[in-house]
Formats: C-alpha cells, structure tokens, sequence
C-alpha cells in the first residue's frame, strides 16, 4: 500500500524494484527491466511468491543475485532455475548450490536481461562471505541502489552469525561511505524494532524519536518502511553512529568506561542488541 501523505523518513519509491513479500518480514526484492517482460530478484527465500509475481506483471526471470547462503534468502533458488534457468550471481566465499556467477569485491556485472549495471562489495561479519550489490543509477531513477542482504538494516544490522564486530564495522564503513542518496534496499522489515533499540541508545536523538513515531503509523497503515537511504540511515541508526556523542555516553554507561576503540563500542552495543526487548 502506498502512503496517502509523504513519510519523512522514507525515500520516493524507484520505478523499476519492487518488494515481493516472503515468510514473516522478508522482502524479496524484484527488479524490472525498464523495457520489456524481463525481471530479476534478490535473495529470493521462497519461490511461491516470486512465481505469483512474475505471474501478476507478466514478467520474464532472468536473473537472480544472492547475497549470503541463509535458507530465507537462498531456498527458492532450485525451483526458480528449473522454471526459468536465469542466470544466478552470488559470493564466490559461501556453499551455495547453482550459482553461475561467483562473485566478490571488485567485480562488476550488468544483470543479465535487467541491464542494470552493479559492482560487489564483500561485506562480511552476518556470513563470513557475504556480498553486497551496488547498483549505478538506472531505469531512469538518478539515485544509485544497494541491496545489502542482513548487513545493514533500516535503523539497524544483522546479527553476527559467523563473522567478527570488527568485519562488521568494517562493513558498515564501507556502506555508510556509500553516495547518501543511495537507496538502502535490505531483506526484512525490522524497522520498528530496530528504532526502539537506537531509542534506547540515543534517548535525545530527536531524529530518532521521529522516525520511530513515523515507522509505527507508516505499518498500521500497510505501508513498508524499505527502502531507506543512506543518508537517513547516518542520521538515525545507532550501528552507524556508534562514535556520535549520544550513543557513546550510552555504551560508556553500560560498559562502565569509555571504549578503548571504535570496535569495542560497536561491539557492546550489537552484544546489547543482541538480548534487547
């Protein structure tokens, strides 16, 4: 459902992806060739859904892009290429069955049938080889497009499976360098959540008090609060502003002293996260 009003803290929509709802709060991002029945998607967990899509809009699957090896982004995959046989882009660090492109930090691609042209990040510290895609502006939208898996969230970031604080922040890093413009397409819709936890972190950010408030009415109103962008996300997501004034003096309170580095004060604040209700 789109917003009868606009939202502050939720960018315009791009005309060429979509969000296929999956399981419980996943998104399965579509995106649609700006010129004919071709279609690609991310991450796709369950393959019902994409099927319904794909049925819906009279589209064509052509590609599929992986992030990291989780069944709630990977289990659709077999049935998907029985069906289609799209090409299937993914990490070149992680066991998945059935990728064609295997891929890693310096590659680039132009999605096969969608034309859309993205180099790899590797962004681990979720998975040990997870990737992100970093699309160049494209389908006649000027903003550039990331879909980062359960890296970075809306207000948030993954937990650390198998990676380390320190890949972590080191991911992060490298998103939040991202052109603040860019459109932050993530994989679930956490956002509620996550800005009470940045709430309790930063209990004077005034931005975001707002974006909490405003997240809440935007999904009793059906309405997504994916895609974000970077810029909103530098200003309201404690995971990206762990060194910020008010989030520090949270963590040195709960540590008991100032951290010693950048790391030991993300990594207290993910360990908290991690048990936070």
């Amino acid at each position: 459902m789109q917003p009868s009003q606009p939202w502050r803290f939720a960018p315009p929509a791009h005309p060429c992806v979509e969000a296929i709802d999956a399981f419980e709060d996943n998104y399965i991002w579509l995106l649609r060739a700006p010129q004919g029945d071709h279609a690609a998607v991310v991450d796709p967990g369950d393959a019902a859904p994409v099927e319904r899509a794909l049925a819906e809009r009279g589209l064509r699957l052509s590609a599929i892009l992986l992030t990291h090896h989780h069944p709630d982004h990977v289990g659709g995959v077999r049935a998907l290429v029985e069906r289609w046989r799209p090409v299937v882009y993914g990490p070149a660090g992680e066991a998945i069955a059935g990728i064609d492109r295997k891929l890693a930090a310096g590659d680039s691609v132009v999605v096969d049938g969608v034309g859309a042209a993205m180099r790899v990040l590797d962004v681990p510290g979720h998975t040990r080889g997870h990737i992100a895609y970093v699309s160049e502006p494209w389908g006649g939208d000027p903003r550039p497009l990331l879909f980062c898996g359960d890296t970075l969230f809306a207000a948030g970031c993954g937990r650390l499976f198998e990676g380390t604080p320190a890949q972590m922040l080191d991911s992060l890093d490298r998103l939040a360098a991202l052109d603040p413009q860019t459109l932050v397409f993530c994989a679930h819709e956490y956002t509620v959540s996550n800005l009470r936890f940045a709430a309790a972190a930063e209990p004077a950010g005034d931005a975001v008090l707002a974006r909490l408030d405003e997240a809440r009415r935007m999904r009793e109103a059906g309405a997504r609060t994916v895609p974000t962008t970077i810029a909103i996300e530098l200003a309201t997501n404690p995971f990206l502003r762990s060194d910020a004034p008010g989030v520090a003096a949270t963590i040195t309170g709960r540590l008991g002293h100032a951290p010693v580095s950048r790391i030991e004060g993300f990594a207290a604040l993910r360990a908290w996260k991690d048990g936070f209700r």
